[in-house]
């Protein structure tokens, strides 16, 4: 386990991660136990943290098992598959054909041949009043998701315009931004540890200046649930998370680059990217 800084958003989200993992443990094992939540969490997170573990431990206790070994297939596809090459498809449908359907009616996890959770499913994990929240941070990047429309071309999908549709609840702009306060510039950055001199990730655009600390507080609580939730899910890869990002706030802190010390202190994600991305209907893959 990783000692988190306490004057980081990250160790708020630490706290709460363990919270839900403890009330998840309660409930898949039927466990009345009352568990205290943490001093340092206010009301409204709690109750969406109390919230979260329930729906995750319901999908826990709804597996359902696919006729397919997940390893088999990844062997099977090609590195850089685009799912537009139909010889590749048929094979795969050939070695792997479809099994019984299922109709995902309520939260459940869906299995492989050898019991491997492939796939959470998760509605309503969410409560109502943050995706109110969620919402309104939205319509705070509304500036920013308006500069993201490109005039490129359609195979360009993810910021094509023609892919993007006008809302008619409030002042949502349609768009798709990425949100970093550690960006690894592809090409750009050497392979492996310890950190080289050569090491250069930077602040993404969106979060570069006086703004960027407001945007990422605006996103704090849905970064603490989601991380919650991989704290369940993976924790592996949720500890490797954590490590990761108090590495690079101790190497920004060492280098001077305050703007991205700074957006380090105020991330509360254990995912190092986000991405909001607003009304846009993406094509069939």
């Amino acid at each position: 386990m990783t000692a988190v800084p306490a004057d980081c958003a990250l160790y708020t989200t630490c706290i709460a991660s363990e919270f839900v993992k403890q009330l998840f443990d309660c409930n898949v094992a039927g466990n009345a136990q009352s568990i205290s939540p943490p001093l340092t969490t206010d009301v409204p997170t709690m109750l969406a943290c109390q919230h979260l573990a329930r729906v995750l431990a319901d999908a826990y206790s709804n597996p359902i098992q696919l006729d397919l070994d997940i390893i088999r297939y990844n062997e099977a596809l090609h590195k850089h598959s685009t799912r537009m090459v139909a010889t590749h498809e048929d094979s795969l449908l050939e070695k792997f054909p479809h099994g019984q359907e299922h109709l995902l009616e309520k939260p459940s996890v869906i299995l492989d041949s050898a019991s491997r959770i492939i796939l959470w499913y998760l509605p309503d994990a969410i409560s109502p009043w943050i995706q109110a929240e969620m919402e309104d941070t939205t319509i705070g990047m509304g500036s920013l998701l308006m500069k993201s429309m490109t005039s490129g071309l359609d195979t360009q999908w993810r910021t094509f315009p023609g892919n993007f549709h006008a809302s008619d609840r409030r002042q949502l702009t349609p768009g798709c931004i990425n949100l970093a306060s550690c960006w690894f510039m592809q090409g750009w950055e050497p392979h492996g540890l310890p950190l080289a001199d050569g090491f250069t990730p930077k602040v993404s655009a969106a979060l570069k200046g006086k703004g960027g600390p407001k945007i990422i507080i605006s996103m704090q609580r849905a970064a603490l649930l989601a991380s919650a939730a991989l704290r369940v899910m993976h924790p592996k890869l949720y500890w490797a998370s954590v490590a990761t990002h108090i590495k690079l706030a101790r190497w920004a802190v060492e280098r001077g680059l305050s703007d991205m010390s700074t957006c380090l202190q105020f991330w509360a994600s254990v995912f190092n990217c986000a991405a909001v991305i607003c009304n846009r209907q993406c094509p069939l893959q």
